[in-house]
Parts: structure tokens; C-alpha cells; sequence
């Protein structure tokens, strides 16, 4: 659809993008699936979207390919521009993680050739992530890619998305280069010649206070593209904890549990039902379109303003902020009143507990004893046990949770600020920055929705069924309650109270 000019001012976005070859890593990821749909649908006279994507479970690149447009993310541009818009992306076969990214001499001489725009996206973001896949993905694949730059004949700019938690010894993350945690080129090397197995037993010696390889890698990888700020025409986006669409194409749209929405998910099936966090905290979260307007627009702020801006903190907690406990409360009431879940194990409840002793005793109670006593049961009539690798898998990922839930960063994003400003109001309208007006129940509303029909495969159809479920579950709830009360007030009674008065 042709933009809608305000006040007669032009998408200088879209007029600089027209024409432009562009070179997207990681574009089969969350981010990348955005990134891609924004850029056909907001500046549909691009010349190409060059896509680097690897065979993955028996699929080629094209397979892929075709399997992402064919998602639901990709609807709203087919019906304004057609099904064949999409034919702007082609695929370009290769792998991060591979040696000169597995990219053959006809392609690498092609990209070098063509390309003016690169969108470095590509990362494993497994918290739990061994060292070697980690570095060899987010520092040496961000090495090679930054070689291939070089090479491009006609580049304009390189965006490398970055995070904003990567330098957790900074309390106060400012938009500057910092110094890495380590040599990148070092620990390329080591973990190019040494095994798994000895990296495993050094892993814990080169982290040192960083608590897992995900924020160490992206430190060492953003570390490559700063030493690169004189020689590349680089740029680096720091977002902060990317959460599911806000406005567009789909509201609440994700293809992963990530983050608050795994939480959200997992306490409304009723299986996570303590968290070790300080519910008055709050962490800095960014919705993934607002992140990708900060990556369109950036590209267009870094060469028309010659690159005096050259990191940008896409981050919200210095406008708006809302608490671990805010975020639960609003999931419960919308999985209790709203959009409840199939299945839920049962009736969400629990709470965020200040007593890691006090969370670790609710945990075995509210957890594990339960998760024990159904998968004894489960074996007893034959099937095989489930919640205990379930609960595995939460523990895991509390271990992840509550280290960030329970210490503090603030950032400074003065630049990004200073640079919307310079926006016009079709470009602030076309690629919004900021969360002014977002509802929190709304937005979650729409998140939880989304995972309902995205991630869990659950229809619209089945919400009556859910609701008449989760009533039950409430009177089970209560029911089961009331019980242990009564059981402790009958122990009182006959072991504390009878023998006083006999």
C-alpha cells in the first residue's frame, strides 16, 4: 500500500531503501522473520533480500524458505502486495557457524558484488549453550561476517544486533564501545583446535563472574565490530529482552516461549507455581517491531547523518517500567477470566517468593512432590512419565531466570532519543519507537492469545472447553485445600490439644 504522507512529509526510510540489495544472518529466527516482513511491507521497492540460510532437518534453504512465508506472520503483506512480493527474498546457502560460512566462491563473489545493506542477526541465544557452539556462532561467525564486509564492494552499512545484556558488570549500560571480557581472537583460537570436553572444564575458569556463555559470546562478538568502527561503515543495536509484536503484523505474534512468555505460559498450565525475584524489580523489555523499526530506521539515521551515532541501547526502562509482580498478576487475571489454557494441570496460583530458602521449600512441595506422585501413577497404569523432565526443564530455566530477576541494570539511551526526534511524523508513524499508549493487560491479552494459536496449537474453538476446565480445576483447588487445612487442624487437635484436656 502506498505510505500515507502527514503533513506532506516523505518516508525517507523507504525512499533510501529503494533499490538496495540486502544481506540478512539469522533471518529464520524471531527477529530475523520480522525483520524481513517489515522491510517488504514498509519499503516494498527494495531490489532483493539475500537471505543466508543452511539445510537444516533434511530441508534445503528453499524448502525453508517457502515454509516461512507460508506462516501466518507473512499475511497481511501478501494481501497488500500480493503473494509474489515475497520472491524479493532469495536464499543464499551457508551456516555462522561454519568455516568462511560454508558460502561457495560463487556466492561469496555474488553477495560481494551486490550487497549495500548487511543485517548481522544471526546467534544462538541458549543461555545453556556449550562453549564451543557459542563462541564459534556469536564471536567467530561475527568475525567472518565482518571479513566478508570487507569484501563488499558497495556496502553502505552493517548492522550487527547485539544485546543489551551483555555487559552485566555495568550497572549502568551507556550507548559506548565497552572492553571485552576477553581476547575474541584467543578464544576463537581455543575453541577451534581444543575438544568439548576440555572446554567444558575451563568453561567455568574463562565465564568468571559472567553466568553463562550466551552474555560472554555476544560481549567478545560485539567487541569484533567496535575494533571495526574506523575501518566499516558498522552499526550496533542493543536490544534488551525482545518480547512478542505489539501492533503489527499480528498482535502477540511469537514463534518461540522465551522470556516472559514461557513464564506466562508455564504458570497458566499450572506447573510453575513459586519463582525465587523480587516482585518490586523490573527488567528492560522492548517489543520485537519496535525493535526492528530501531534496526530499519538506524541504517537510515547512520548514513544520512555520517555516522555520528554508532551504537544504539533499544531499550525502554528510562520511559516505562513494570514490575516482575505487575506482569504476573495481569497474566494470572487473563488466563483465569480471559484466555485460560487446555489442559492447565492445574488452577494457577503461587507467587513470587524474596526467600530463596522459602521458594526452595515450596518448590519440592508445590513441584516436585506432585510431579513425582502423577509420574508414579503415570508408570502404574502403563504410560510413560512426563512431569518430572518438565520440571527439569523449569528448574533449568529458573536457574537462567533468577539471576537476572534478582539483580539490577539501567540504561542510557540518550543518543537513540536524540535521533527519534530527528524522525518526521510519517517515519514515527510508520516505524514507532517508543511504547507510548501500550495497555499491559491488552498487550499481554493479545501475547498469550497468540502463543494459544502459534506455539500451543490451540483454536479459538477450544476456549469454552478450556473455560469449563479451569472450573474444575478451581473447585479441585479449593477442594484439595480445604483438606489440608482440615488434616492439619485434626493433627492439632488430637496430638497437641486432646492430651491437654485428658
Amino acid at each position: 500500500m502506498p505510505t500515507e504522507y502527514i503533513d506532506g512529509h516523505p518516508d525517507r526510510c523507504e525512499e533510501w531503501f529503494e533499490g538496495k540489495t540486502i544481506f540478512i544472518t539469522g533471518g529464520s529466527g524471531f527477529m530475523g522473520k520480522v525483520l524481513i516482513e517489515k522491510l517488504l511491507r514498509a519499503c516494498p521497492k527494495i531490489k532483493k533480500i539475500i537471505m543466508l540460510i543452511r539445510d537444516k532437518k533434511g530441508k534445503t534453504p528453499e524448502q525453508r524458505l517457502k515454509e516461512i512465508f507460508d506462516g501466518p506472520l507473512f499475511d497481511k503483506l501478501k494481501a497488500e502486495y500480493g503473494a509474489d512480493h515475497v520472491k524479493k527474498v532469495v536464499a543464499c546457502k551457508g551456516d555462522v557457524a561454519a568455516e568462511e560460512l560454508a558460502i561457495s566462491k560463487e556466492d561469496r563473489a555474488w553477495l560481494c558484488e551486490e550487497v549495500q545493506i548487511v543485517f548481522h542477526c544471526a546467534a544462538t541465544i541458549r543461555f545453556d549453550e556449550t562453549l564451543k557452539k557459542a563462541v564459534l556462532l556469536n564471536v567467530r561467525g561475527t568475525k567472518l561476517m565482518l571479513d566478508l564486509a570487507r569484501e563488499m564492494k558497495n556496502l553502505m552499512v552493517f548492522v550487527h544486533l547485539s544485546t543489551a545484556y551483555c555487559h552485566l558488570n555495568e550497572r549502568v549500560l551507556y550507548e559506548k564501545p565497552y572492553p571485552p571480557p576477553a581476547s575474541p581472537h584467543h578464544v576463537i583460537k581455543c575453541c577451534e583446535w581444543m575438544s568439548e570436553e576440555v572446554l567444558e572444564t575451563i568453561t567455568p575458569k574463562l565465564l568468571g563472574n559472567i553466568p553463562n556463555t550466551y552474555a560472554f559470546t555476544k560481549a567478545l562478538g560485539e567487541a569484533l565490530v567496535c575494533d571495526e568502527m574506523d575501518n566499516l561503515p558498522v552499526v550496533i543495536l542493543r536490544p534488551s529482552i525482545v518480547l512478542p509484536i505489539w501492533l503489527e503484523p499480528i498482535p502477540g505474534w511469537t514463534d518461540n516461549i522465551n522470556g516472559p512468555t514461557g513464564l506466562l505460559i508455564g504458570a497458566g498450565k499450572g506447573v510453575i507455581r513459586t519463582m525465587w525475584c523480587n516482585g518490586d524489580g523490573y527488567a528492560d523489555y522492548v517489543p520485537v517491531d519496535i525493535a526492528v523499526n530501531c534496526m530499519i530506521a538506524s541504517t537510515y539515521d547512520y548514513v544520512h547523518f555520517k555516522g555520528v551515532r554508532r551504537i544504539y541501547n533499544v531499550t525502554s526502562s528510562a520511559e516505562y517500567k513494570i514490575s516482575y509482580e505487575e506482569i504476573i498478576e495481569i497474566g494470572r487475571k487473563i488466563v483465569e477470566t480471559k484466555i485460560p489454557l487446555n489442559g492447565v494441570a492445574w488452577y494457577p496460583g503461587g507467587s513470587m517468593k524474596k526467600s530463596k530458602l522459602y521458594h526452595n521449600i515450596c518448590f519440592f512441595l508445590y513441584h516436585l512432590v506432585p510431579a513425582l506422585f502423577v509420574d508414579a501413577l503415570l508408570i502404574l497404569l502403563g504410560y510413560k512419565p512426563v512431569l518430572m523432565r518438565v520440571q527439569r526443564r523449569i528448574s533449568k530455566g529458573f536457574e537462567v531466570f533468577e539471576y537476572y530477576a534478582n539483580n539490577q541494570w539501567d540504561f542510557h539511551n540518550e543518543d537513540s532519543m536524540e535521533a527519534r526526534k530527528l524522525m518526521n511524523p510519517t517515519e514515527k508513524k510508520k516505524y514507532r519507537l517508543d511504547g507510548d499508549g501500550i495497555d499491559y493487560e491488552e498487550y499481554f491479552t493479545n501475547c498469550i492469545h497468540a502463543a494459544r494459536l502459534y506455539i500451543l496449537k490451540e483454536t479459538d474453538d477450544q476456549l469454552p472447553a478450556a473455560r469449563r476446565h479451569m472450573k474444575v480445576m478451581w473447585c479441585v483447588d479449593k477442594f484439595c485445600k480445604t483438606m489440608i487445612i482440615c488434616g492439619f487442624m485434626y493433627l492439632i487437635y488430637k496430638y497437641l490439644l486432646l492430651p491437654i484436656f485428658t
